[in-house]
């Protein structure tokens, strides 16, 4: 008799009985969730077209493209999702799908193939300055020559696709027709020795703004 009361107990415990709760078992319904469709807006930059000058030969094979200027030769392979018509002396770049990957692709490659185009018929430069008390810079050859307070100069290979031009010794003008290559130059000279927040010691662009830091002041005495 008290084994069967226990047992009970328990059940009524289990159930929620004993704590006045009602435990339903009704079977419950799914909630239902609704799938929304993500539009792909067309970019600003993707579908402005791009105009050929007439020193420029285009060769389309598929999804590659190879472009030559009288500066140089460039060569691009595009993604399935974009695709690239020539009408006459101008380039469209489109999307061949609407997926959110394609719209992400559509104004970067568009904005490859206009640096192509440019690249081999004007080119690029990039011009960076050295501020700082004995801070040089000379070309010999093929290496560019930093002094920028090390123990030794810095020697830098000036690669074949580049042209590299030191102005007052302070003034570096880094040029050629692959902007890729040149950004990447340019880069490389700065990161030697980047600009310091304080003084603005260092090599940095003839473009760059360096927001200054005010000197730790000394005690009051």
């Amino acid at each position: 008799m008290a084994a069967s009361l226990h047992t009970s107990q328990l059940g009524s415990a289990f159930l929620g009985e004993r704590a006045g709760i009602c435990v339903s078992t009704v079977p419950v319904t799914r909630l239902g969730f609704r799938r929304k469709t993500v539009e792909c807006k067309e970019s600003r930059i993707g579908k402005q077209p791009i105009e050929v000058p007439s020193n420029v030969v285009i060769t389309l094979e598929g999804q590659d493209m190879k472009v030559k200027g009288p500066l140089g030769e460039l060569a691009l392979s595009y993604p399935r999702e974009i695709t690239i018509d020539r009408q006459e002396s101008i380039l469209k770049v489109s999307k061949a799908v609407e997926t959110r990957r394609a719209n992400q692709m559509h104004g970067l490659f568009r904005t490859l193939t206009s640096n192509m185009v440019v690249g081999v018929s004007k080119g690029f430069e990039k011009k960076l300055q050295l501020v700082g008390v004995g801070y040089r810079a000379t070309v010999e050859g093929k290496e560019l020559i930093l002094s920028l307070g090390f123990s030794h100069p810095v020697k830098m290979t000036i690669p074949d696709d580049l042209k590299v031009k030191v102005e007052d010794n302070t003034r570096i003008t880094v040029s050629g027709y692959d902007k890729s290559n040149i950004g990447q130059f340019a880069a490389s000279i700065r990161k030697w020795r980047p600009p310091e927040p304080y003084k603005g010691k260092g090599v940095k662009y003839a473009d760059e703004i360096i927001r200054r830091k005010e000197g730790k002041a000394g005690k009051k005495k």
